[in-house]
């Protein structure tokens, strides 16, 4: 979608919808780059307003899933060195069956 076909667009949708992600799949191999997720990046305050009101994942950190996250400070590719910017990654992931189990036990 272009600019334009985007705005309109986001400013039709509901606002305050359930955030709903789709798990990935157990034993997933290669990039999830086309699975859902979320990425922040920024400064630490604008990082966590963003989390503030994504609070809705936090419940996917259960017994069937869990959420992987990456919260860090970005490094600059060329010379390695730590950047003024952060990165926040987040997905949520199916639990494998031995640790539904091991969860379940240990509640």
């Amino acid at each position: 979608m272009r600019k334009n076909e985007t705005l309109r667009h986001w400013n039709t949708l509901e606002a305050n919808q359930s955030v709903q992600p789709s798990p990935v799949p157990y034993k997933h191999s290669g990039s999830t780059y086309d699975q859902d997720g979320i990425r922040i990046t920024g400064t630490p305050e604008f990082i966590d307003s963003v989390l503030s009101r994504l609070k809705d994942l936090l419940q996917y950190e259960n017994g069937e899933t869990r959420l992987q996250l990456v919260y860090n400070q970005s490094t600059c590719k060329k010379s390695g060195l730590k950047m003024d910017s952060y990165n926040c990654y987040v997905q949520v992931h199916e639990r494998g069956n031995e640790a539904k189990i091991m969860h379940n036990l240990f509640k």
